[in-house]
């Protein structure tokens, strides 16, 4: 029987957030490059997309590309770009079809010129679905956020438009790049590996951690469902005790 039967509906996580590791060792263990990992990726995007959307998901990030990715070997670096503008491309007519808005946070204008436009196409393409939103993060990383959140206020300041006493956290949260989109409730990584490498450290405060042994490509909807049921069996305190829980129910 499918894990699917066994969620409750009306506590599906709103949003989740995907660290999406493991294509390198995956493709190593088919005695393929690295390069063939990513490709392969793409089925696994596509399943959990779908499955996301079946049980009423309403927001998925995926950490796409990072900031630190740049500093990969060039020949990955132009194979992940090549990835990207044919991927878009041709799945833009399905994420029409299942009604997912397509969106995107980062630095993306340092994106090669193709990868821009494609994206910014796709994006406008898409923008009047009303389903799951696909946030796609790239060339992406919370330091650079923040710094960047930093650089805004230090700037409203020196202008006068903010006083330094009065910043609090909505002054932080209308300068990140999610600020029309819920923090996560809950965010998977794959690979087996315990980190969140420099991912959402801001909007990630109160959100649920799932790690699994399942390289990316391995990853299909019976995996995203027994990450689901695995966050629905927790106890979400938000700095309360247990009892306060109990006695406001």
């Amino acid at each position: 029987m499918s894990h699917k039967n066994n969620i409750d509906l009306q506590k599906v996580p709103q949003h989740i957030a995907i660290i999406m590791d493991g294509n390198g060792r995956w493709a190593k263990q088919q005695g393929e490059n690295r390069i063939y990992g990513h490709y392969e990726g793409v089925n696994s995007v596509r399943e959990v997309v779908e499955a996301a959307g079946e049980v009423g998901v309403k927001y998925i990030t995926l950490y796409a590309f990072s900031t630190e990715n740049w500093n990969r070997p060039k020949e990955e670096v132009d194979a992940l770009m090549e990835l990207l503008v044919s991927t878009i491309s041709a799945e833009t007519p399905q994420l029409n079809k299942k009604n997912v808005r397509l969106q995107a946070i980062g630095n993306l204008n340092s994106l090669p010129p193709a990868c821009l436009d494609e994206l910014n196409e796709s994006i406008e393409t898409t923008s009047k679905n009303t389903g799951l939103t696909l946030v796609l993060a790239l060339s992406y990383s919370s330091k650079w956020e923040l710094i960047d959140v930093i650089k805004h206020i230090a700037t409203d300041a020196k202008n006068g438009t903010l006083n330094i006493e009065d910043i609090s956290e909505k002054h932080i949260e209308q300068y990140l790049c999610t600020k029309h989109i819920p923090d996560p409730e809950l965010m998977i990584r794959t690979s087996g590996e315990h980190r969140i490498s420099n991912f959402l450290l801001w909007q990630l405060a109160y959100a649920e951690f799932y790690f699994t042994e399942t390289l990316w490509p391995d990853f299909r909807k019976e995996d995203l469902y027994e990450a689901i049921l695995n966050f629905q069996n927790r106890e979400r305190r938000f700095g309360k005790t247990s009892e306060q829980l109990t006695q406001t129910k």
